[in-house]
């Protein structure tokens, strides 16, 4: 089964199709290779600073985003310059994955200060289809509006297997647009400042494939750009906030080699390591979907 093409995202335009990603579906790794400590991240609360991410060169350019983004003016878009132009993932909007309407719109917020790594705890699908993605994006809605009783899907990006990358919950893609974010549904009293992704499967043993890994890094790099953010403190995972085993302690003990990945597509050093697997003990799934908590108790109806 084929990959999926990866996109650029070109001044002034929507995304376009790329180059692809490798025609390759096995685990990354094996986790039982994995040499080193477990690596666990130092939760940084406070915004990541941009400073000290490469050249800074100031730019000024106009992007726009596929499914409603508005376009930037370009007084809007004088930021840093990264050491490597950094090539956007495609991402498929709700329009194509053909989402339900939400009960009630989404509410667009400040930019994330953290990019936080799910896993969905779904089944490890070995459909690497576009066409499993977009019923995996609607089985995940469902779900979190039908079971949850949330107004729309919580996550703001979806990745499958496959390597597709879906928006998630409404108006996503309009705030990325804007350089800003939608209130979400996904970390516990977190929702107001970190930016969710769910990669499908369960990485409490497994790794994720290659394809889906070639996206997280490509969609992480594609972020930390565009918001301003390091790497090496703005990618996490869920239990860096929460009482949870998202995303899977295989997964979890990759985010170094995550975090120094998106850090060499961006063109920047990073001292990031690999991490061995280790039982965490922290709580996994316990129905399809729990991969945590989700919604703090003050935080307002998702």
């Amino acid at each position: 089964m084929p990959e999926p093409p990866a996109g650029r995202l070109t001044p002034g335009v929507a995304f376009t199709y790329d180059s692809p990603v490798p025609d390759r579906h096995d685990p990354i790794t094996s986790a039982a290779a994995i040499p080193g400590t477990t690596d666990r991240h130092p939760l940084v609360r406070a915004t990541a600073a941009p400073g000290g991410l490469g050249r800074r060169d100031l730019l000024t350019r106009a992007a726009a985003i596929a499914g409603g983004a508005a376009l930037i003016g370009a007084a809007d878009l004088a930021r840093p310059r990264r050491a490597r132009a950094v090539t956007a993932p495609r991402v498929y909007t709700r329009a194509e994955w053909s989402a339900r309407p939400p009960t009630s719109p989404a509410t667009i917020i400040k930019a994330p200060d953290h990019l936080i790594v799910h896993h969905m705890a779904f089944p490890n699908s070995t459909d690497y289809s576009l066409a499993h993605a977009f019923q995996l994006s609607r089985d995940c809605q469902n779900l979190h509006m039908d079971t949850n009783g949330w107004s729309d899907t919580g996550q703001q990006l979806t990745i499958s297997r496959g390597g597709y990358v879906m928006e998630g919950r409404n108006r996503t893609l309009e705030a990325i647009g804007q350089r800003k974010n939608v209130f979400g549904a996904q970390c516990a009293n977190e929702n107001g400042h970190t930016l969710g992704i769910e990669n499908e499967g369960t990485y409490t043993t497994e790794l994720p494939p290659t394809a889906l890994w070639n996206a997280l890094v490509q969609t992480l790099a594609w972020l930390c750009d565009l918001y301003g953010l390091s790497p090496d403190t703005a990618i996490v995972g869920h239990r860096d906030y929460n009482p949870t085993q998202c995303p899977g302690d295989a997964l979890y003990a990759q985010l170094s080699r995550l975090r120094s990945e998106v850090a060499g597509t961006l063109g920047l050093a990073s001292a990031a390591r690999a991490g061995s697997v280790t039982r965490s003990g922290l709580p996994g799934p316990r129905t399809l979907g729990d991969h945590g908590p989700a919604v703090g108790a003050t935080e307002p109806r998702p």
